[in-house]
């Protein structure tokens, strides 16, 4: 029986790990979020925030299981082979999905987020001035960001690497979008695109036996700006891990209600009724890139009219209401099963 229900953990971490993922690679959507609502996302800090001086004592001791042990390994290891393979998977039949059903994606995710506000929010009874004024701050912070105008791409590895860390704080701060982040930076096509599409083709050449790329420039270049962009990434979730994870501990109301903020406000992101901006060149021709797709370049917000597909689109935000109330309630019934 336990170790039916220790399989089943593990199978659901790994879940947990793939809508991490996918929720990453979307503008908009913040990974962190999953996580809070899922009722991981303090044991997830914990967890990262064990990455320390100790950690690596004990890894260049060769105690490895020590190690594994002290960072909570079995919890990271599932979750990021979730995220490593909703990367290469789930994030590709988002990217269909937002193509060929943007309106119903967007309507869903609208709809994760409300119910993300009411997970959040029904529980939460520290309302003051000072949580007020938190939650108001983090709300123009998320509504700020979702109306900036995106700046040009930019390979230099020096910023590429500052990207990686800025972009996982949709990991550890729920509400803030890294992939959306990118976009304002204009680097998301560069770095969850172009050089992630040069790593698929760099491993399927590996595995065909074809070497020939270490002759292209182009490709090399791809995946050192991967490279870059990986060792940010890993830097800027540790780093972000640590202050969250003390920030947290000491001031967790106002932390709390700034999160609930940022999600309010990333709202405007996810609005479901929306034309989606291209990038044009001087002559006003939409610019793609390295695989023929339109680079993005922000969105120009409308209210829908009363139709079918608007009817359709409110079952859709109603659909992820349900679906955040479904991991709630998968949650509570995890940590009741673990007391």
């Amino acid at each position: 029986m336990q170790s039916t229900r220790a399989l089943k953990d593990r199978i659901f971490l790994v879940i947990k790990g793939l809508a991490m993922g996918a929720a990453n690679k979307v503008p908009g959507v913040s990974g962190g979020v999953v996580a809070f609502v899922a009722g991981f996302y303090e044991e997830f800090i914990y967890s990262l925030q064990r990455v320390n001086k100790t950690a690596f004592r004990l890894l260049l001791n060769g105690r490895f299981k020590s190690f594994y042990r002290y960072i909570n390994g079995k919890f990271l290891s599932l979750l990021f082979l979730g995220m490593i393979v909703s990367y290469f998977s789930v994030s590709k039949l988002l990217d269909y999905l937002i193509v060929h059903y943007e309106l119903y994606v967007w309507s869903t995710f609208f709809g994760m987020i409300l119910g993300s506000i009411y997970y959040i929010s029904k529980d939460f009874k520290e309302w003051n001035r000072t949580t007020i004024l938190a939650l108001t701050l983090g709300a123009i912070a998320g509504i700020s960001i979702s109306f900036l105008d995106p700046a040009k791409e930019n390979d230099n590895l020096f910023f590429v690497f500052f990207c990686g860390i800025i972009s996982v704080s949709g990991m550890t701060l729920p509400g803030f979008s890294g992939s959306f982040i990118l976009i304002l930076l204009g680097n998301y096509v560069l770095l969850l695109v172009d050089s992630v599409n040069a790593l698929y083709d760099t491993v399927f050449d590996i595995f065909s036996g074809n070497f020939e790329f270490i002759h292209n420039a182009v490709r090399i270049r791809m995946l050192k700006v991967l490279a870059v962009f990986t060792l940010g990434s890993v830097v800027g979730l540790v780093t972000f891990s640590h202050i969250l994870n003390y920030i947290l501990k000491h001031y967790k109301n106002i932390t709390l209600a700034t999160i609930m903020g940022f999600i309010i406000g990333s709202l405007g992101v996810v609005w479901p009724w929306k034309e989606t901006m291209y990038k044009t060149n001087s002559e006003g021709t939409v610019i793609l890139d390295s695989t023929g797709k339109q680079i993005i370049a922000n969105y120009q917000r409308y209210l829908p009219e009363l139709n079918t597909q608007t009817y359709i689109a409110i079952a859709y935000i109603a659909l992820g209401i349900l679906i955040v109330l479904g991991l709630e309630w998968y949650g509570q019934r995890t940590r009741q099963l673990k007391t």
